[in-house]
Parts: C-alpha cells; structure tokens; sequence
C-alpha cells in the first residue's frame, strides 16, 4: 500500500537517473566544442601539445612531478607494475572487494594477487590484515581508494617502507581525494587513474594517467604507453598501444578546471544524505584528515535487493558497486585459488550506491531520502 501512494505522488515528477552523463556534460558542451576546434584544426592528433598540457596540469593539480597520460585505468594500474619488471610469480597485495580492474593486469603480468578483506566501515583496505599476508614473495600494495575515500595512508606508508615494497595507488574513483591534505596518488610510486566518464573528473571515452615522482620509472612509462618508443622506429622496451588521446587530453584539461567544484558539489550531496538517511541503513563515515569526494555514496542495507527494487518503483534508479566479489567472478575463480572473505561477501551482499552526480541537486537527494524513509 505504501509502494503504490508513494508512487502515485511521484507520478507527475521525472525519474531520478542513477547518472546522466549529457547532464553531468551540459555547462561544459561550450568549453568541450571550443577544444574539440582546436584540436581539430591543429592536424596533430596523438602525443601532442593538449596531452603535454593536461599531464602538466593534472600533475600541479595534484603535486605530484610527473604525469603520464595512458588509454585507460586498466592501462594505468598495468603499466604501472610492467614499469618495475617483477619476476614471475611474485605477490601482490589488493583489496579483496575491489573491482575486477584492479586485479587483472597483477594477472595478466604473472603475478599472484593477495587479496586483503577491508574495514567494514570504510570499505578500504584494512591495513591491520596486511602485514600477516607478506611473504618473501611480496613485491607491492596495490591499494584502492574506493568510493573517493582514501585509505589509511599513514599506516599503509609505514608498511610499505619497513618491508621495501612498491606502493600502487588505484585512484579510479577519488580524483581529488585527500588524506591529511595529501592528494590521493601522490603516497606510492605510482597514482593510477581512470577518466571513464562517470567518474568525477571523466573524459567523453576512455582516458587514464600515472602519477609518479621518480623520474626513472617516468621515463620508462613515456617508452612503454608508446610501442615501448620514443624516436618513431626506435623501441627500447617491449611496450604497448596506450596513448592518451588528444581530444581526451584536450576536454579533461578543460574539465581539470572545475574538478573541486564537482567534488564540492558531491560532497553537499553527500552530506543531506548523511542527514537524512535514519541509522537503520549503514552509511559512510566521516573521519578527521580524511576528504572524502563520494565518487559513489552507498548505504548497506541486509535487505537490499528489497530496497532497490522499492526505490526503482517509485521513480528512483540506483546501482550495485558490486554485485560479484572478485574471487566468485568465473574469469577469476580458478586464477586466485580458495579465499574465505565474510567481510567482502556482506559488502556485495548488502552494498546500495545512490545518485550523487553533478547534474543532481538538493531536491533530488530530497526526494530519494523521503522514499528510503518509508521503506520497511
């Protein structure tokens, strides 16, 4: 009976869309067709000027001494561990309830993911769990700051320096994300993103890049994203197909501009959710040190499949981030070996993401937060 008032009131109101990317877009369209122009009329369209100016710029935005632009996250997270040369076999450590992305260039390397359960809290890795998974083996920590939440740094940095390891940052989801005014991806040797276009600084396709300070593994990851080239016919390394475009390049670097905005803007979201969401739903927590930019707002609920399907029936769209964990996807159950993970599988169990985009505002998150309170 409440199902069919709620929706009834809800009749004349359009549907909240989990993401709208033309919405999210519409206050750029100018700004993107000014660039797209010039990029046009430059007839230079791969590994020129708007490329070296956005990984100028992202790497200032983010102080850090260098930026490579690549084709995508994936590439980012696996040239990133191509660029330490490995050997076969070795171990590295990656949350357990990350998405697959984070998992398969460890993979497809010859290395051994270790996967980790996290904080049940934050989501992230839990940096007490780690120290009893390193073995002679282990080479790095590929951490993953979910949901645009940074992980304990602190503690994670003071691991990776008493047992020599590398430090991979996977910061697909937390563009702008800090923890004690650090930005996200400047703590390792390499900060690796996504601009897929949901994300909050995200290209109109595919784009990635790396961030690192050590000008060694800068050098060679400019060889390796380029056939393993850097004068045309001359290859140094065994490299790869994986260039940032220059339109991407181009309408990123207009899109740097106003990327504190979009995360100001989530993060007021994110706070009328917090208000107004009861404490009957497990919600995300607000730390000390910690800038949050809620690439994704989830709530947990035991019921959640109950829940989703009562908000879609009243006009609000959601998504699941993630339904599978990685050690029951098919593509990875024969790879990782026999994990028992209760953290992770109650995550995937019970996880919610809301609409939280740029093109959202106040009435919405209004709106979902009055459907949420009647749902029983």
């Amino acid at each position: 009976m409440i199902l069919t008032i709620i929706y009834t009131n809800h009749m004349n109101r359009e549907v909240i869309e989990y993401e709208n990317l033309k919405g999210l877009n519409k206050s750029f369209f100018e700004g993107f067709t000014k660039k797209f122009n010039e990029v046009l009329n430059s007839g230079w369209y791969i590994l020129g000027k708007q490329v070296e100016e956005f990984e100028y710029a992202f790497a200032k935005y983010n102080g850090a001494k260098h930026c490579i632009g690549v084709a995508s996250g994936l590439d980012a997270i696996y040239l990133s561990l191509k660029a330490c040369d490995f050997p076969k076999d070795s171990e590295v450590i990656v949350p357990a309830n990350t998405y697959i992305a984070s998992i398969l260039p460890i993979l497809e390397l010859g290395l051994k993911p270790i996967l980790i359960e996290p904080n049940l809290r934050t989501y992230n890795i839990d940096h007490k769990r780690i120290e009893e998974k390193i073995t002679s083996k282990t080479v790095a920590i590929e951490v993953v700051h979910l949901y645009g939440k940074c992980c304990q740094m602190d503690e994670i940095i003071r691991i990776k320096e008493k047992y020599g390891l590398v430090l991979i940052e996977d910061c697909a989801q937390a563009h702008g994300a800090m923890f004690n005014q650090r930005k996200a991806g400047t703590f390792g040797e390499f900060g690796a993103f996504s601009f897929y276009p949901t994300k909050n600084l995200g290209a109109l396709g595919d784009a990635g890049a790396i961030l690192t300070d050590d000008s060694n593994y800068f050098e060679k990851l400019c060889y390796l994203r380029n056939y393993g080239s850097k004068v045309k016919y001359e290859n140094k390394y065994l490299g790869n197909n994986s260039r940032l475009d220059e339109l991407q390049a181009a309408f990123l670097n207009f899109k740097l501009g106003f990327l504190d905005q979009i995360n100001e803007h989530k993060r007021h979201l994110a706070k009328k959710y917090q208000e107004s969401i009861s404490q009957s739903f497990a919600k995300p927590i607000f730390q000390d040190g910690f800038y949050d930019v809620f690439h994704i707002y989830n709530i947990r609920h035991p019921q959640r499949d109950k829940l989703r399907e009562f908000l879609l029936g009243n006009g609000v769209k959601t998504e699941i981030h993630y339904p599978i964990p990685p050690h029951r996807q098919k593509a990875l159950v024969n790879l990782l070996g026999s994990y028992n993970l209760p953290i992770s599988e109650e995550i995937h169990q019970t996880t919610l993401s809301l609409p939280i985009s740029y093109c959202h505002d106040e009435e919405d998150i209004k709106y979902v937060c009055q459907i949420i309170d009647n749902f029983e």
